[in-house]
């Protein structure tokens, strides 16, 4: 019976979660949430983060009704991500480590959203879209490491909608890409835009810098909001679905499994599904609770690690900005 607390601060969310075997505890969070057109810059929310995150462990163990004595494990994001927010988060969860006397663990982010993922759902071996407002992979498991098949090869795709959103001036609360699904649902009329899938890698900055420059004019001949919102989704969705048809076919995968922040659109989940209906095979999603950045996510990838026997040197306890989804050796799969 293992119980890890993780500690998350890669972006704009401070999570902190506890879990048993599998079993969520608490799940707590705080969003560093900036004014409309305005995007969320490292010193800042690493300020945010350091206000909130005492608060937000008491919660944590308040919600879990245990004691740091029963903790076995504490794990925190080693990376990828912003460098003051993951930094200031780490340096409470190494000193938590030490107050507790408690073996530490470093969490690559992306793996934790898929262990979570993997266990919310139940998929058993699925071929990973993971999409964030810093991230965009497509993922399957070979070998004892998580493989990258394709990715963005400039920004990701929450990125791309985040600064949309900014254009726009819509509110960046709860977040923006939430507010862009809202608005896209009363599209009515689609507008062209370019469509940039490189083999089996997508671009999101051309489609950006696009609707950057003709976004005035298309709202002058007629489009709304709403329109060019659907329109962008459905343009960056469709090449999402491509390239994770391409990685399935290529995996010979019947399993779909959707993380990260921008996983939460129903939009994309309802292409996905489509595309997976007409090849036999299934997607899995979570909702807004475990696909955006939380720590019960980091918690759940350290007791699997910690279960495994894998143990960090206390030198090797620092962040990174870049952590390769596959540079980690999955020690805790064996299949």
């Amino acid at each position: 019976m293992v119980i890890a607390i993780g500690f998350e601060g890669s972006a704009n969310k401070l999570g902190i979660g506890i879990i048993q075997d599998g079993v969520v505890l608490s799940n707590c969070r705080r969003t560093y949430i900036t004014p409309p057109g305005e995007g969320f810059l490292p010193k800042e929310t690493a300020i945010h983060h350091r206000q909130n995150v005492l608060v937000v462990l008491k919660e944590a163990l308040e919600q879990a009704k245990i004691t740091p004595e029963k903790i076995d494990v504490i794990c925190y994001t080693k990376g990828p991500g912003m460098g003051a927010p993951l930094a200031t988060v780490a340096l409470v969860a190494r000193t938590v480590a030490q107050l507790w006397n408690k073996p530490l663990l470093g969490v690559n982010h992306c793996i934790g959203h898929i262990e979570m993922g993997r266990i919310i759902t139940g998929a058993k071996n699925p071929t990973v879209l993971y999409v964030s407002g810093g991230n965009t992979q497509i993922i399957a498991y070979a070998r004892s490491r998580y493989r990258i098949f394709g990715e963005t090869i400039d920004i990701a795709v929450g990125n791309c909608l985040d600064r949309f959103a900014r254009v726009l001036k819509i509110s960046n609360d709860p977040s923006p890409g939430y507010n862009i699904e809202q608005l896209a649902k009363k599209g009515k009329k689609y507008v062209p835009l370019p469509y940039c899938v490189k083999g089996m890698d997508v671009s999101f900055s051309g489609i950006l810098s696009y609707m950057e420059e003709h976004t005035k004019s298309l709202l002058k001949q007629g489009y709304t909001d709403a329109d060019l919102c659907f329109s962008l989704q459905e343009t960056i969705f469709a090449m999402l679905v491509e390239t994770t048809e391409r990685a399935m076919a290529h995996c010979n995968s019947k399993e779909v499994l959707i993380v990260g922040g921008v996983g939460c659109n129903v939009r994309l989940q309802e292409m996905m599904n489509e595309m997976c209906n007409e090849r036999g095979g299934k997607l899995f999603a979570t909702d807004e609770r475990y696909c955006i950045d939380n720590g019960v996510m980091i918690a759940h990838a350290g007791a699997e690690m910690y279960n495994a026997g894998m143990k960090m040197k206390w030198e090797d306890s620092f962040v990174t900005q870049r952590y390769r989804t596959d540079e980690v050796v999955t020690e805790w799969r064996d299949d």
